[in-house]
């Protein structure tokens, strides 16, 4: 019988890690990524300019 208890133990981490899995990458808004790449242009456009004087 002690066999059986030890060997609910990963069975029971497994379940458990199954539902955070499952919980962790459940769909959620999507999210778009304007703001990044908006930023990353101005920062390009930043970079690409030319310093007078430098």
């Amino acid at each position: 019988m002690g066999a059986l208890v030890w060997l609910l133990i990963p069975f029971v981490a497994a379940v458990a890690a199954g539902l955070w899995g499952s919980w962790a990458t459940r769909t959620r808004r999507v999210r778009s990524d304007g703001p990044e790449l908006d930023g990353y242009a101005r920062f390009r456009a930043a970079m690409e300019k030319s310093h007078s004087g430098v």
